[in-house]
């Protein structure tokens, strides 16, 4: 036969098929998903729980959440004086869903159980990414995808983050996009509502997955495209009356206090290259680009704007907890354009699009090796140090109830069982003890800082161990 005759056919990726209610499809397709999102939570929990046995905290954040669950968990108003002495955290950030966790740390008082419920939300989130991945692209590739966003380095600094609300956000914003594309509109905008009471910028993003929704629906269902637009409405005005209305009415200072962080941006231009880098690291290693062909991606614009707007640098990279909210989207927005591609007339697009997902699994699994999870490979991440066991025993010298000043160090240890201020910040509060993180010596004269402090009052040292410090307030009967 002439070799023009030849005809290649184009590699194949599956029709997503609609599934009768009790079809029995083969047991890796029903719980392929479940089961790589419990391993990711073994894999998460046992990073983020093996940081705190390490008194390795890297910010003041999880000891303000224990605050705010804390007080919650016993029927009080969420404050977290770590902030300030009294300091309503509603006031800060607009975060009640943090509540949802009050009965579980009722029952376990401790940090470590928030980091460990951050992991199972976060790993619950791999389900209807790699679920909705698999049904529109088959079982294989759609477990690639899920292993590919479970290893994402954005999910992976938000585990080493200790502890931020937008832990709840990642599911929510994971099933809300697969019902959309499963074109469930309804329930996509009912999985997004709850949005806005996580944080005050995501009633943007709520109104970012409305506005997708009735683009999708355009043509079908004028009724959809009214309800989503409404939705739309609704996202906005949650947003701008939490930022000048509710949390002002929370703060003692009756403002905001992160405007200063957009009025004193600067230039856009400033922190380009980082910008830039962000943006890179968001759409290649995990994308391949192929997702700026999907209109899901307008979900990422709120949060990508309110970042690159912002003055503060922290926003602009890849470091902390702030991309976590983009993975769902990013991946998710992958799996519908490579839904199209298929129907490419150029050969070489379909073929890249069947080969996309194991190269984007093998990206993640390479990544890894220099992100968090590289730490599951070190011996040491099991086990408890003996330097933070001498460390605990001091801290333990601490009595229950007792007002602290503390710096990153002793913070969650102690906020499950003491009233915590944080250094410099006690506000006229005179505390009974100060424990201080000392390692390297950067607070040569402890006693006399404790004086520069607190003029009136005067501190002697309680004990020391591996580089901690606690000073007692002296008074006649400790005296």
């Amino acid at each position: 036969m002439p070799a023009s005759t030849l005809q290649v056919s184009p590699p194949r990726i599956p029709t997503p098929v609609a599934h009768a209610p009790g079809d029995r499809r083969p047991l890796p397709a029903r719980w392929g998903p479940w089961i790589l999102a419990t391993a990711l939570f073994v894999a998460y929990a046992t990073v983020s729980v093996g940081r705190y046995r390490h008194l390795t905290t890297l910010s003041w954040d999880l000891g303000i959440f224990e605050q705010a669950v804390r007080a919650y968990a016993h029927l009080r108003a969420p404050v977290a004086d770590l902030k300030g002495p009294g300091f309503d955290i509603l006031g800060d950030h607009f975060s009640p869903v943090t509540a949802l966790l009050a009965p579980v740390y009722r029952l376990f008082p401790s940090p470590v159980t928030l980091l460990v419920a951050q992991a199972a939300l976060l790993a619950l989130s791999a389900v209807p990414v790699t679920r909705a991945a698999a049904r529109l692209l088959g079982r294989h590739r759609g477990l690639a995808l899920g292993l590919a966003y479970g290893l994402s380095w954005g999910i992976q600094r938000a585990v080493d983050f200790d502890f931020h609300e937008i832990c709840f956000a990642v599911p929510l914003i994971a099933f809300s996009l697969e019902a959309l594309l499963a074109q469930r509109r309804r329930a996509a905008l009912c999985w997004a509502l709850p949005l806005v009471l996580v944080k005050e910028d995501l009633g943007l993003t709520l109104a970012a997955i409305a506005l997708v929704v009735a683009w999708r629906a355009r043509g079908r269902s004028p009724r959809a495209v009214r309800y989503a637009l409404g939705v739309a409405v609704f996202g906005v005005a949650a947003s701008v009356l939490v930022l000048t209305v509710v949390i002002p009415s929370f703060n003692t200072s009756g403002a905001y206090d992160y405007w200063t962080k957009v009025s004193d941006a600067g230039s856009p231009f400033d922190g380009l290259d980082t910008k830039l880098r962000t943006l890179a690291w968001l759409l290649i290693p995990t994308t391949g680009l192929l997702a700026l062909r999907s209109p899901l991606l307008l979900v990422a614009l709120p949060t990508l704007g309110w970042r690159f707007l912002s003055g503060d640098e922290h926003y602009w990279g890849t470091d902390w907890h702030y991309s976590a909210v983009l993975m769902p989207v990013v991946f998710l927005a992958l799996a519908d354009a490579l839904t199209t591609a298929r129907l490419s007339t150029r050969a070489w697009l379909r073929s890249y699009a069947v080969h996309l997902p194991a190269a984007v699994a093998a990206a993640a699994l390479a990544l890894t090796t220099s992100l968090p999870l590289a730490q599951l490979a070190e011996a040491g991440i099991y086990g408890k140090p003996a330097a933070v066991s001498g460390v605990e025993r001091l801290l333990a010298r601490i009595p229950d109830g007792a007002t602290v000043e503390a710096n990153v160090g002793p913070i969650s240890r102690l906020t499950s069982r003491c009233r915590v201020f944080w250094l410099g910040n006690t506000q006229g509060v005179t505390p009974e003890y100060i424990a201080l993180e000392n390692v390297g010596g950067k607070y040569r004269d402890p006693v006399g800082y404790a004086r520069q402090l607190h003029p009136r009052a005067e501190y002697a040292v309680a004990g020391e161990a591996n580089g901690y410090v606690v000073l007692q307030r002296w008074t006649a009967t400790t005296g």
